[in-house]
């Protein structure tokens, strides 16, 4: 697969330019877009993990993609990222050295069209395109996923696919111009349903065909070998912002309608919509890395206490 020569090419040579964590104070920490990032979104502004590391300095970035988490931690700019469970694999296949550390949530997720005449993979031509984070994203293997059971071929649309930010792909959409369809999580996903032109083609569940946890965080082997104090403090602090977001309802509506820039209303219905759950265990690592080993998107397979720091 020619995005995945391409990546294993870039991990290379970062590796080959890595030198380490430089051991200073500063811990960085990134998330992409979305609701499935509130936990990180409501630590950041409570400043949860600022109280419990006062010694270091705490750095927040947001990138648009998991490729550009990988990037950022082997060039030593990253030191936990939190990504779907997919590209976190195919990085480690490619020879970095982490694993995940935790959970972080799961939610509803699918792809989503405007042209009534498409109901299935099926009716896809092979000049709709398809817009998702990018090749070896948690959407594109779920993507693979649906089309190996409905087509028999989990590459069947690989080549139709473009590589967009879901915010960028939820304008593309509603453009009705460059692509046909978006592969997406809330609350872009429950945007686009919300308008009645368009539908779901089919869902994360659908494509998985049980329960998976849509982000997780993971670090290096050398951040977790020599910083266990931050180490041990950002999974506590995850911990306690998921137990703050339950006990604090009123409040986690507030800070997350001023970031979201949505009504309070609104944004209560999507963290209330079915499917929609925060928590800290890390489920569905062998379906994916079943299916990924089968359909050649991993070169080999692993144990849970090969990609989870136990």
């Amino acid at each position: 697969m020619k995005s995945k020569f391409i990546l294993a090419i870039i991990i290379i040579m970062l590796l080959m330019t890595a030198c380490g964590k430089k051991h200073d104070n500063t811990v960085k920490i990134a998330q992409q877009y979305g609701l499935a990032y509130a936990p990180i979104q409501i630590m950041k502004e409570k400043g949860f993990l600022e109280e419990a590391l006062p010694n270091n300095k705490i750095e927040w970035v947001k990138l648009s993609n998991t490729a550009a988490i990988r990037e950022a931690v082997l060039a030593d700019n990253l030191d936990v990222g939190f990504m779907g469970i997919p590209p976190f694999l195919i990085a480690l296949d490619n020879g970095m050295k982490w694993k995940m550390m935790t959970g972080l949530s799961s939610c509803p997720i699918g792809l989503v069209t405007y042209d009534p005449n498409i109901k299935s993979l099926k009716d896809f031509a092979p000049t709709d395109k398809i817009a998702l984070p990018q090749p070896g994203s948690i959407q594109h293997i779920l993507l693979a996923m649906a089309c190996e059971k409905e087509l028999d071929k989990a590459d069947a649309l690989d080549n139709q696919l473009v590589s967009m930010k879901h915010p960028d792909g939820f304008s593309a959409l509603f453009a009705k111009q460059d692509i046909k369809a978006h592969f997406t999580s809330p609350p872009y996903l429950f945007e686009e349903l919300a308008d009645e032109d368009n539908h779901m083609v089919v869902s994360g569940e659908e494509a998985m065909g049980t329960e998976f946890t849509f982000i997780a965080g993971a670090c290096t082997e050398d951040f977790y070998k020599n910083n266990q104090e931050e180490y041990n403090a950002i999974k506590e602090a995850v911990k306690k912002t998921i137990e703050y977001m339950e006990n604090n309802k009123e409040e986690t509506l507030d800070i997350l309608s001023d970031l979201y820039q949505m009504d309070k209303e609104k944004v209560e219905s999507y963290i209330n919509y079915e499917g929609m759950e925060y928590y800290t265990d890390i489920k569905g690592v062998d379906e994916f890395i079943d299916f990924m080993v089968r359909n050649n998107y991993l070169e080999k397979s692993y144990k849970s206490e090969e990609v989870i720091w136990q």
